[in-house]
């Protein structure tokens, strides 16, 4: 095996490791930021003090609306994205 080879297959490796961690943790750092804005303003989650409030208005939870959007992008999104991407990079260049 030729150094150079092997040096491109390390670099390309490294390259696709690191597209591929950044998709990853979208999800994940997305869900992270409603869980902090849920500890850093709970006034917002009416669940903890209802105080006569109706079935809709403590269903609509803005903190609880972005950790599910960040948990729907890393189960549906992020496979798929993940998936073209490494289509685009084994694709031939040209």
């Amino acid at each position: 095996m030729e150094s150079h080879f092997a040096t491109e297959a390390v670099a390309q490796l490294r390259r696709r490791s690191l597209r591929a961690a950044a998709v990853n943790l979208i999800g994940p750092l997305t869900m992270l930021g409603g869980v902090a804005w849920a500890f850093l303003q709970p006034d917002r989650l009416t669940i903890l003090h209802p105080q006569g409030q109706g079935f809709w208005w403590l269903l609509s939870e803005p903190p609880l609306y972005v950790i599910l959007v960040g948990l729907g992008f890393a189960l549906l999104l992020a496979p798929a994205l993940l998936e073209d991407l490494e289509e685009a990079e084994d694709a031939p260049q040209g």
